[in-house]
This record gives C-alpha cells, sequence and structure tokens, in this order.
C-alpha cells in the first residue's frame, strides 16, 4: 500500500447575502442577473470557499486570516486575486492541487448555463487544468435563506498533494 501521507484534503465553505443590482459574481466571472453578493470585497462566494478550502488543506489558516475585513485595502478586492495570493503562499510550501469539487447553493440564476466558463476562470486563476475543477450546483428547494434567494452558498473540498 502507498504511503498517502503526502495527499491532504481541506473543506472550504462561504456564504453572502444577496443586495439588489447586478451583475452577479460568482467563480471569476460576471453573470447577467438582477442581484450581486454583499460583502467586504467582492463578496465572490465560490471563490471564498475554494480559497478557504486550499488554505485549510495545508494547515495555513482561513482566508479572513489573509485577508481580514479590518483592512481597507480589501474592501472591494477581488477574489481572484486573493485566491491566486493564497495559492502562491501554498504553493511556497510545496503543495499542489490535485483536484477540486465545488458545490453552489442558489436558488437563482441556474448555474448550468455558467459552470463550464466558471471551471474555466477557476483553473486559469489557479493555472491547473479545468479537469481538475468540479463545478455542481444544487437550489434551496424554496426552503431557507438560500430556497428564498436571501443568500448564496458555496462549498468545496480540496484534494492537494505534497510534493516537498
Amino acid at each position: 500500500m502507498d504511503d498517502l501521507s503526502h495527499l491532504r484534503i481541506g473543506i472550504g465553505h462561504d456564504t453572502h447575502r444577496l443586495k439588489p443590482g447586478g451583475p452577479l459574481r460568482l467563480g471569476g466571472i460576471d453573470i447577467p442577473f438582477e442581484s450581486s453578493l454583499d460583502g467586504h470585497s467582492d463578496a465572490d462566494v465560490l471563490l471564498h470557499a475554494i480559497t478557504d478550502a486550499i488554505l485549510g488543506a495545508t494547515a495555513m489558516g482561513d482566508i479572513g486570516e489573509l485577508f481580514p475585513d479590518t483592512v481597507d485595502e480589501n474592501h472591494g478586492r477581488d477574489s481572484a486575486e486573493m485566491l491566486l495570493l493564497a495559492m502562491r503562499k501554498v504553493a511556497e510550501a510545496g503543495f499542489q492541487i490535485i483536484n477540486l469539487d465545488c458545490i453552489v447553493f442558489a436558488e437563482k440564476p441556474k448555474m448550468s448555463p455558467y459552470k463550464r466558463a466558471i471551471a474555466d476562470r477557476v483553473a486559469e486563476i489557479l493555472k491547473i487544468a479545468p479537469s481538475q475543477v468540479g463545478i455542481k450546483a444544487k437550489t434551496g428547494e424554496g426552503v431557507g435563506a438560500v430556497g428564498c434567494a436571501e443568500v448564496m452558498q458555496a462549498q468545496c473540498v480540496a484534494l492537494m498533494r505534497q510534493i516537498r
């Protein structure tokens, strides 16, 4: 049996409220929609979950530690930039991504038309193959804050490999 001690798994989760006015920034792309996500940065709930997953897998903290909302330069900050900076930190510590498995929880808009573009953009940011990025979408079935279209949530599981 192979020694699997070089493999690490991390999970990331994030939630942001929806507010009137689009477009919706999700997974590093703009989606035409009547609402956007509300937060200190650009509030890209999916990129935040991915950032936390890769940081968690490598025991390097979380997005709030790297980019606190008490620092002015993080106000309105591009989440793609935050993900890239977190990935650089993780890579410098000798880790690489094997794959990401992501779920977006949103009552609307329907995510199917955007999943490929989101996976491509995430792969571009992280300099990995799009086949290493799984994107799924789930509705709230009219239940709870997601189902009432008050919030969007995202989760990501990251499988990482320590290469040195």
